[in-house]
């Protein structure tokens, strides 16, 4: 029999010790894992959805809650700001280029978002099937929205408002499916793109300015159903009476961080917020969280790396005998130790393997309940470089658990031991 087997059968003689140092490790690996797939999956995906936008401008109210709806399209707007506003805001000579958001309709949850064709653009985003939105009423699908509903180019859906299912539907006037976009890994995977326009006709707002393709719209091309529809809009607000939600902003120069936002605060009806300034704040929020987590969950590997010591150290005084009879067989001093040490690392490696697999499973089905709640996409079926060093850190315990236990298994007296039977 060689070390290995002889490691193997001990530590299966010890079903309870053995179980509870596993699951002490598994359950602390399990968490640093599902720790590590979170962040570095969410802080991937706010750093790449917020790339290139320098100031989010709405309504006043929270900032972060402007970014989150603004940026992310994770919670409730802050309410609407007038196109005319936003309007000059855009023709400030320190502002290159905005990004028009109109919300406040969804479809299975999924949002309508109304923005011109640059939106899409800025993410790098390209049309996979069919073409982008042109005319009113027309839409084009993110990726997992396609693939999460079924649609295709062509279909049409009657869009609720607000941004959950069960809201009033605006059966008038019904979208058409243009496109769909190619998977981006981006925001855009998971909402619905249309023009502003598109959303103000769904709200009995004058269109007016195509501002995704710069011309006029005439009434007369917006599509009716039946007659009240057609009453319906004939009795549209005037133009100004048309919000957006929200304004994305890029800066010409960088003198503009400093200004344009204390500018907006001061002196507009608007508020202007910086995504750089709150992501920093939200992680420091959900940082001290993260921390306390890991921090037990260190405790639980420790915990574990203890319990293995334990372990091995009480089993070294039950097999004295056994060793000083495997060394009068013939095993020599550094056979035995590495008994001891190959038992340790038995006990971490599997409490590894079993804590990276709980943990990706952990985050998977935790990713599945975030999108059918939030539309957050977070994967367990994703491999971090950071886990090797995981599986590193429990093979160390492992050897510092059964370290001392195989000192003191070499240094057994083989005629002192088998003299006292």
């Amino acid at each position: 029999m060689n070390v290995f087997t002889i490691a193997l059968a001990y530590v299966r003689s010890r079903p309870l010790h053995t179980c509870l140092n596993l699951t002490l490790l598994a359950l602390g690996i399990a968490a640093i894992t599902l720790l590590m797939l979170f962040t570095e999956q969410l802080e991937g995906q706010m750093t790449r959805n917020a790339e290139g936008i320098d100031m989010v401008v709405g309504a006043k109210g929270s900032p972060t809650q402007l970014i989150l709806s603004g940026i992310y399209h994770l919670d409730v707007p802050t309410g609407n700001i007038r196109l005319a506003d936003a309007d000059a805001l855009a023709a400030n000579p320190m502002v290159k280029e905005t990004f028009p958001l109109a919300l406040g309709d969804s479809f299975r949850s999924f949002r309508i978002v109304g923005t011109n064709h640059d939106y899409p653009r800025h993410y790098k985003v390209v049309i996979a099937v069919g073409t982008l939105w042109e005319n009113p009423l027309e839409v084009t699908l993110g990726a997992l929205v396609a693939r999460d509903l079924g649609l295709t180019v062509g279909d049409r859906f009657i869009a609720s408002h607000g941004f959950a299912d069960g809201g009033s539907a605006h059966a008038q006037n019904p979208y058409l499916v243009t496109g769909i976009f190619a998977p981006s890994g981006t925001v855009v995977d998971r909402l619905i793109l249309t023009s502003v326009q598109s959303v103000w006709i769904a709200h009995g707002v004058s269109p007016g300015t195509d501002l995704a393709k710069g011309n006029h719209v005439d009434r007369a091309e917006i599509p009716h159903n039946n007659e009240e529809a057609a009453d319906k809009t004939s009795e549209m607000h005037s133009n100004d009476a048309q919000e957006i939600t929200a304004l994305l902003v890029r800066f010409s120069n960088p003198i503009a961080a400093v200004t344009l936002p204390r500018v907006i605060n001061a002196q507009t009806s608007m508020q202007a917020a910086l995504p750089g300034y709150e992501i920093s704040r939200i992680f420091k929020l959900v940082g001290a969280g993260i921390d306390g987590f890991r921090a037990f969950s260190m405790v639980l590997v420790v915990s574990a790396g203890i319990g293995i010591f334990v372990a091995l150290y009480s089993a070294l005084f039950e097999r004295r005998y056994d060793i000083a009879v495997f060394r009068a067989l013939g095993a020599s001093r550094r056979r035995v130790l590495w008994q001891f040490l190959v038992e340790g690392l038995l006990l971490s490696f599997a409490g590894a393997l079993i804590g990276l697999v709980l943990g990706h499973l952990i985050a998977e089905l935790t990713g599945q309940w975030l999108w059918r709640e939030h539309q957050l996409h977070l994967s367990g079926l994703t491999w971090l470089p950071g886990e090797v060093y995981l599986i590193a850190l429990s093979l160390g315990i492992g050897v510092m658990a059964g370290l001392l236990p195989a000192i003191q298994a070499y240094r057994v007296d083989v005629s002192e031991v088998l003299s006292k039977g």
